[in-house]
Order: structure tokens, then sequence, then C-alpha cells
């Protein structure tokens, strides 16, 4: 884990910028045997100039499709104001774009299945990210710096037998 997470999104910003202005690109720190002679990523896009992410958190699976626009997110069939009505959870889902420097550039359309709300806004997150690398490969250091590309691997811990949750046994009873 880095330290970078902790900061805000301005800190990141910032530390990113310093980097390029130190002459070191992200990703450049790590030993020339490593590096290799990379290729440049290609953009990954659809005949309709879109491009794809899948995105997971918990039990929820969002597939997510970005295409320049005016920055409109329509989850389900419905506008993100109302399916997700709690403005923390639009917030998750705005962050890729606010690290990335691109709020209001792309439209999003994404189905989600599973879950509930907050591992779906999770997992709309995590495929918005995958779908901004796949748009814009350039992006992939700061989405990856900020932790969105990462897929989150906290799930619900199953119930065992002999307990009443994953944990918490029955009450004890002396009598």
């Amino acid at each position: 884990m880095s330290d970078v997470k902790t900061g805000t999104l301005a800190d990141l910003r910032d530390a990113l910028a310093a980097r390029q202005v130190a002459g070191t690109e992200p990703g450049e720190d790590a030993p020339p045997s490593l590096l290799g002679d990379r290729p440049k990523q290609e953009p990954k896009r659809d005949e309709q100039g879109r491009s794809y992410g899948t995105g997971r958190r918990k039990e929820s699976v969002a597939r997510v499709w970005l295409k320049p626009g005016k920055g409109e997110i329509e989850v389900n069939g419905k506008k993100v104001g109302t399916y997700f009505a709690r403005p923390v959870l639009r917030m998750l889902i705005t962050q890729p774009f606010l690290v990335a420097d691109r709020y209001n550039q792309f439209d999003v359309y994404c189905t989600v299945v599973g879950g509930g709300l907050s591992g779906q806004a999770g997992a709309v997150r995590h495929g918005i990210s995958r779908a901004l690398v796949n748009y814009e490969p350039d992006l992939r250091s700061i989405l990856k710096a900020a932790g969105f590309l990462t897929r989150d691997p906290r799930v619900v811990e199953r119930k065992k037998y002999g307990r009443m949750k994953a944990r918490r046994s029955f009450q004890f009873s002396k009598r």
C-alpha cells in the first residue's frame, strides 16, 4: 500500500505533476529490465467510439460503456441521481473522472446486477476506471496510484454451522 491513497485528490494530482516535472514518468522508477521495450498501449474502442470496462465489488458486477459526451451517467436505464439517491454513492462513482481530470467529458451507460447499493456503486467506479484506461491508456498510472483499478476483494464471510451468523454463537444459558 502506498501513502498516496490517504491524501486528497488534489494531493495526488500534485504528486503526479511533481513527478512529471522532475522528468520521471510514473513507472520509470522501476529497473530497466522490468520495463523492457513495452509497446505503446492502443486505445480499445468499438465501432461506435465507446470503450468497455467490467467492475466488481462484493457480489455486484457492473458492465460499463464510456463515450465522449456531456457527463451524463445512466445506470440500469435510470439517471444516476434516481438510481443512487445518496450523495456519497454518486461521489464514489465520479471519483475516477475527478482524479483523471475528465469530469463531464464522458457519457456513461452501465448495467449493474447483484449486491446492495454501496456494492453496486463500488462496482460502477471500478468499471468506469477500467473503461477510462481502455479509452485513454495514458490514464492508467494516475488511476492505479489512486487505487481505482484494484478490485476490492472483501466479501461477506459465509455462515458456519453451529453458529447464528458467521462468528456469533448461540446465546449461552446457565440453566
